[in-house]
């Protein structure tokens, strides 16, 4: 065992946590919260933290993955090129949510930070040799990749059935209940993405977008709040249309 690990494991006595876990304002809801003050001694091991500012790539697709990530701070979009040279935006993600997860040797998708955002970065290999002996953090991925799963065919919806309004309503009740999942308020609802990023997620135009924007503002079922908010002004409204009542 390392001096690192060693020291760390005689602050815990204290703390109860070893850093950075213990300064980490979203550990209880990210993939390390059922680990105890040992587990947390082995992860951090394999761990470094880095910072990605706003536009920057985390990884690309066809990028081999041997990394594993967790946000801790700020935002990221993943996205898929296709043929023809369009993205399609399959995901936002924000603090305490777990990126990169693959059964393939490279990346699936892009990631791109969309605030200054603030990651922990994991050696997929290393990582993937501790899950026999943590059990709880094999079963809190699995989880993960279940809650991906889930949202995928979800998006599919989304993009299928349900006419613009519907799906800008859809797309606000998702980041509401995302925030509240993650210990936050859901209302009013942060949108550090760009309108142009909103249109690839939701499978519309720009114009299409601000337009419902603005027809949502009007019918006073949200309210354009200053720094990139929306407030769910008639949040029952909001959630018959996104069909989720």
């Amino acid at each position: 065992m390392s001096w690192f690990a060693v020291e760390t494991q005689e602050r815990n006595v204290k703390t109860g946590l070893v850093r950075p876990c213990s300064d980490c304002a979203v550990r209880e809801f990210s993939v390390c919260a059922p680990l105890d003050p040992v587990e947390q001694v082995r992860v951090t091991q394999i761990m470094s933290q880095v910072e990605a500012a706003d536009g920057s790539t985390i990884f690309g697709e066809s990028d081999p993955a041997d990394h594993v990530f967790n946000i801790t701070t700020g935002a990221v979009k993943v996205y898929k090129l296709m043929p023809d040279g369009r993205r399609a935006i399959t995901g936002f993600l924000f603090p305490g949510d777990f990126l990169g997860l693959t059964h393939r040797e490279s990346y699936a998708y892009s990631a791109e930070a969309i605030s200054p955002t603030k990651l922990c970065k994991f050696s997929r290999a290393k990582l993937e040799k501790l899950l026999d002996d943590m059990p709880k953090l094999e079963r809190r991925l699995l989880g993960l990749a279940s809650h991906e799963l889930a949202a995928a065919q979800d998006q599919m919806l989304l993009l299928g059935r349900k006419t613009a309004k519907e799906r800008l309503a859809s797309f606000l009740v998702l980041l509401s209940n995302a925030a509240r999942r993650h210990g936050k308020p859901g209302n009013p609802v942060d949108l550090p993405m760009g309108r142009n990023d909103i249109a690839d997620y939701l499978g519309l135009t720009i114009e299409t977008v601000s337009r419902t924007f603005t027809q949502l503002k009007r019918d006073g079922t949200i309210q354009l709040l200053d720094g990139n908010r929306a407030k769910l002004t008639n949040l029952e409204d909001l959630q018959e249309l996104a069909g989720v009542m």
